[in-house]
């Protein structure tokens, strides 16, 4: 079953995922926990592309599989859409290089540009004064510009997309979902972020 080529892309697979998992996502975002999935998927992609490419079984089967899965383990708990990213990226790498493209190269490279394109579109350098947080305000608020201008008043920062979540008129709080530009020079900003981030 596997040859030179199988064992070509089994290599460039492995440490493709690795690279993105341990290398790019892990030293990004610290999240050990997703670590096991990234790779879980990404070798269980890769097998079963080449079980399915070796026995002659539609592709179309085994990817339709692969996608109820896929939409299953993503609706089953929250995470962020960086993560989600990261999880669809592992998952076309193991794709790619299950294919066993021609040239031998194709897979292998492939798979390297999904890494460094992740690694160049999740540097912080590009991300360095954006933020979006869940805050939970000690107010019942219903105007989103009430809200907004508050906002920007406690972070210090630029609001650019504020969601009312939950007004709890009982408790007398509000929970929104807040992106915002922050302002690198403002202290209040920052020392809030530090106390309220959820």
């Amino acid at each position: 079953m596997f040859d030179q080529t199988h064992l070509i892309s089994l290599a460039a697979n492995v440490v493709a995922i690795v690279v993105l998992a341990c290398g790019v996502y892990y030293r990004r975002h610290g999240r050990r926990d997703m670590i096991v999935p990234y790779i879980g998927v990404n070798i269980g992609v890769f097998a079963v592309t080449s079980a399915l490419l070796d026995s002659g079984v539609s592709m179309g089967l085994g990817l339709g599989l692969f996608g109820v899965l896929s939409i299953i383990r993503l609706r089953s708990s929250e995470i962020f859409h960086e993560d989600v990213a990261y999880y669809f990226a592992s998952l076309a790498i193991g794709l790619i290089c299950g294919l066993n493209l021609t040239p031998a190269w194709a897979g292998p490279a492939l798979a390297g540009l999904v890494v460094v394109v992740m690694a160049i579109a999740d540097h912080p350098a590009l991300h360095r004064t954006h933020r979006r947080q869940r805050v939970t305000l000690d107010a019942a608020y219903h105007d989103e510009a009430e809200v907004t201008a508050h906002l920007e008043r406690l972070l210090g920062a630029d609001v650019r997309r504020v969601q009312i979540v939950a007004t709890d008129l009982v408790r007398d709080s509000t929970v929104v979902d807040v992106s915002y530009r922050a302002r690198t020079t403002s202290r209040a900003g920052r020392d809030f972020i530090g106390r309220r981030v959820s």
